[in-house]
């Protein structure tokens, strides 16, 4: 870890927050995924997935830590800001991170059920929308699919 690269250690810390903000998920309950909304070193946002907690169809943990940063702000566009996120954004989600023109996707696990940063299609990157992210996806894919895991064999 000493020779990675300072951006890869930005990256890995700011999942790590994250991480920690989808293991808050689990104590009301939701699905541990995590987000967390960043311009370099500042935390706009953050928050854990909270659809059961407040019965929202919406409250994916990106939507939540994007309207928290946008809030912080006081603009929708969050340009030359990056989220990091668990688990790779479903279609909604992905299409919020292009309409808050961020500047940069980075994900955890992929998702071939749901995801639409590279698995079932991509938002984020197509050239017909007039916005796209740079996609950066893998950093601490484990530790978040290893959360996961857990949380779905236990609800088995």
């Amino acid at each position: 870890m000493g020779d990675e690269p300072a951006a890869a250690r930005h990256d890995r810390a700011m999942m790590e927050l994250a991480l920690e903000d989808a293991r808050l998920a689990l104590g009301w309950g939701d699905v541990p995924i995590g987000a967390v909304v960043a311009r370099g070193d500042e935390i706009l946002g953050r928050a854990g997935n909270a659809r059961e907690r407040d019965n929202d169809p919406t409250a994916h943990a990106e939507i939540l830590a994007i309207r928290a940063a946008a809030a912080s702000l006081r603009s929708w566009r969050l340009t030359g800001c990056a989220i990091y996120v668990t688990l790779e954004p479903c279609a909604m989600c992905a299409g919020a991170l292009v309409l808050a023109r961020l500047d940069r996707l980075v994900f955890g696990a992929m998702d071939p059920k749901a995801g639409f940063a590279g698995s079932l299609g991509d938002l984020t990157r197509d050239p017909r929308l007039n916005h796209r992210l740079e996609v950066e996806s893998g950093v601490l894919e484990s530790d978040a699919a290893r959360l996961l895991r857990q949380f779905f064999e236990a609800r088995r």
